[in-house]
């Protein structure tokens, strides 16, 4: 290792490899393991459109750059087209080799077009035109213009050959060009990828895809042309753009993005080896070389075949359904504010279902003494409750103060519908800040009470997004601790209007104090570990990459504090490494759910502090991004807090340790030591709660009558 830092790609290609390798557990359930590899590929999909086009943008504009770890743009950029084929080529094995011939076992077979029965051609003719001739529409590549090719969606390519002896609508010169007769056709979105076929095979249900029924239908939609080569493909183009924040009219000016990265320059492309002709062709036209192409012999996107889960054999193949319980410390038939006033609440969603922060919205909308809600909203889903309950505190004539973020990269479009339907509905609507992108996960109500004018805030580590707090592992904590209420409110006077930052006693706030109070809690355990008692800091979080915390973890191992650090992603740190970091520890899991909480341990010399937070160690967190890191104040929510934060480095299933070469293995597990799995382990402790939880029975008697 030369550098001191990892590099930030290469380390993102090993988390993608993370997940990949739980596509190939075999003891995993098909279904998972097929949605592994389509996280995979959506993975990418977003690597490639931000990442991999801004390393092409440096190496266009300073092409000498180097970065921390010692790579210049050039070499950056050759290794990772190396690492990323080698992914791409083991997802496609498994897919191909394993997940597909394992579905036919199962009863679910896949049919590619060679190997179509008669019957099932004639079935798959008269489904494409009637369902599907309509909404195709072939674009020509020998006009003036070389037709737009869109940003990730899955075309059909055709190498077209007259009919000799009829006529067509080229011009007579094409023909006897060098010029190749090519049309492309988009597959649309919106309708069935999987589609199932007549079969005279008992217990089993075999199928074709969408891609595969277009291409072979495909010589209806160019009569007097034969096809002569078909091939499938989806090209990937930069998304990294800025929005103009100087902008007098600022949706306009995000709304303008959205159409920029549709027609961005290309940054990589999948397809099928099936024609040479074809892809040559696409690549002179995209300004592509070839290590910019992909192959996928037969599925585009693997994901399509999710749609199998629907069919009584694609449900048996899914992991065991878990319960997201009632949390046994909130009531469920009456409003929180006796129950949040008397004592801090701690919500830890999948595990606790998140219907609490919905009704705690809902109770706020309907409650005749809440005077106002303010809350920031980055990502929220489609058809959200969230929203429905914003819109209806409104119409009650509550006042609602909501900042939607609009910068909220691939939910720029959903966020700005959000915005213009909340105003309509009465809501007060910000639009962040210039230049900062508020990710702060905060909610306030404030309420007229008997004795005062009472604040209830609730703070996460994760989005208002009831959809993803489902498959998100995330910590929120409900409050009406008045000083952390005090720092909320001057929070929501900074972000809304015109201020300067007053002092915030409780809460951290990036871009201004929240790096500096992490800084600080290193060095003072830095200052207060001994030899006999040595330091400890606890960390858990999405990515490490900020350099200069990073520089003051080496510092604290280095004085004897030893430093264990979960991260489920990108990690710059170099662990191990004697002199430098060889008291440090990073693992990571990767599970059934997607670990987002942000948790950070001090023991400050036997005074413990504990907080969570909206922010990783990065530098887009801690120095462009406004975000917000809270303490754990309450006693039994903090013991409770640090030990699910223990048990991450306890996980001996699907951790994986970071070496000092930059690889990740498998956490060794001792000789009879029990397998754990930490999310297992967290979900029966939920499960034993919930069971322990009384029951409200009702007793039945029996009346005697008098005959």
């Amino acid at each position: 290792m030369e550098g001191r830092f990892f590099n930030r790609e290469l380390s993102w290609l090993e988390f993608n490899d993370r997940i990949l390798n739980l596509a190939l557990r075999k003891e995993l359930p098909l279904m998972e393991r097929l949605q592994y590899l389509s996280i995979v590929t959506s993975n990418f999909d977003e690597f490639f459109q931000v990442r991999v086009a801004s390393v092409k943008r440096m190496l266009y504009e300073n092409p000498d750059y180097v970065d921390s770890s010692g790579l210049n743009s050039r070499v950056l950029l050759s290794s990772i087209s190396a690492r990323s084929h080698q992914l791409i080529r083991s997802q496609q094995d498994c897919l191909l080799s394993d997940i597909i011939p394992s579905l036919a076992k199962k009863g679910l077979v896949y049919v590619s077009p060679e190997s179509y029965t008669i019957a099932q051609i004639e079935y798959l003719s008269n489904l494409f035109n009637t369902e599907i001739f309509p909404l195709l529409t072939p674009l020509r590549t020998d006009s003036e213009v070389f037709p737009h090719i869109k940003n990730l969606s899955v075309y059909v390519a055709f190498l077209l050959e007259p009919i000799p002896g009829i006529k067509n609508s080229l011009p007579e010169f094409i023909g006897k060009s060098e010029l190749k007769n090519i049309a492309f056709v988009e597959i649309p979105e919106g309708i069935a990828n999987v589609y199932y076929l007549p079969s005279d095979k008992k217990n089993s249900l075999q199928f074709a895809l969408l891609q595969d029924i277009i291409t072979l239908c495909g010589t209806n939609l160019f009569p007097g042309f034969a096809v002569a080569e078909a091939m499938l493909f989806k090209v990937t183009r930069d998304a990294d753009f800025a929005v103009d924040e100087d902008s007098i009219n600022f949706i306009t000016a995000m709304e303008d993005v959205l159409v920029q990265r549709k027609s961005s320059f290309a940054v990589q492309m999948t397809c099928n080896q099936t024609s040479t002709t074809i892809k040559n062709l696409l690549m002179e036209k995209l300004e592509l070389t070839e290590d910019d192409i992909y192959y996928a012999e037969r599925i585009i996107n693997p994901g399509d075949l999710l749609e199998l889960r629907e069919t009584d054999a694609g449900q048996n193949l899914s992991f065991e359904r878990w319960e997201h319980f009632y949390p046994v410390d909130l009531p469920e038939d009456e409003p929180y504010w006796d129950a949040i006033r008397t004592k801090d609440k701690i919500l830890h969603v999948p595990y606790e279902s998140y219907e609490p922060v919905v009704k705690f919205l809902n109770d706020a909308a309907d409650d005749k003494d809440v005077l106002t809600i303010k809350m920031t909203l980055y990502r929220t889903g489609r058809d959200s409750p969230i929203i429905a309950a914003l819109e209806k505190a409104a119409h009650n004539g509550k006042q609602v103060i909501v900042l939607v973020e609009l910068k909220a990269r691939f939910d720029e479009e959903r966020n700005i519908a959000w915005a213009n339907e909340l105003e309509q509905a009465g809501v007060t609507v910000i639009y962040g800040l210039v230049n900062l992108k508020v990710h702060a996960k905060i909610l306030m109500v404030i309420r007229r009470e008997s004795d005062t004018i009472r604040r209830y805030v609730h703070l996460s580590t994760g989005n208002y997004n009831p959809k993803t707090a489902k498959l998100y592992s995330d910590i929120s904590l409900f409050t009406a601790n008045p000083q952390i209420a005090n720092d909320a409110t001057q929070f929501f006077n900074l972000v809304t209007g015109y201020s300067t930052l007053q002092k915030m006693d409780y809460l951290g706030m990036a871009p201004v104090t929240l790096k500096t109070r992490l800084l600080s809690m290193i060095q003072r355990e830095i200052e207060r570990s001994t030899p006999e008692q040595p330091g400890l800091i606890m960390a858990k979080m999405n990515s490490l990459t900020h350099e200069e915390v990073i520089e003051a973890l080496y510092k604290a191992s280095q004085s004897g504090v030893k430093v264990l650090l979960n991260v489920r992603g990108i990690c710059m740190l170099v662990p191990g490494v004697p002199g430098l970091s060889e008291n440090i520890r990073v693992v990571s899991i990767v599970d059934r759910y997607l670990e987002h909480a942000r948790i950070f341990y001090f023991q400050n010399a036997g005074t413990p502090e504990l907080y969570c937070s909206s922010a990783d160690w990065m530098s887009r967190n801690l120095d462009r991004r406004i975000e917000l890191m809270f303490p754990i104040l309450d006693k039994d929510a903090f013991e409770d807090i640090k030990s699910i934060l223990e048990l991450y480095f306890k996980d001996n299933t699907n951790s994986m340790e970071l070496t000092h070469t930059g690889t990740w293995v498998p956490v060794e597990k001792a000789k009879k030591e029990q397998n754990f799995e930490v999310q297992n382990e967290l979900y029966k402790k939920y499960k034993k709660l919930n069971d322990l939880k009384p029951q409200n029975i009702e007793k039945q008697f029996e009346v005697r009558r008098k005959d």
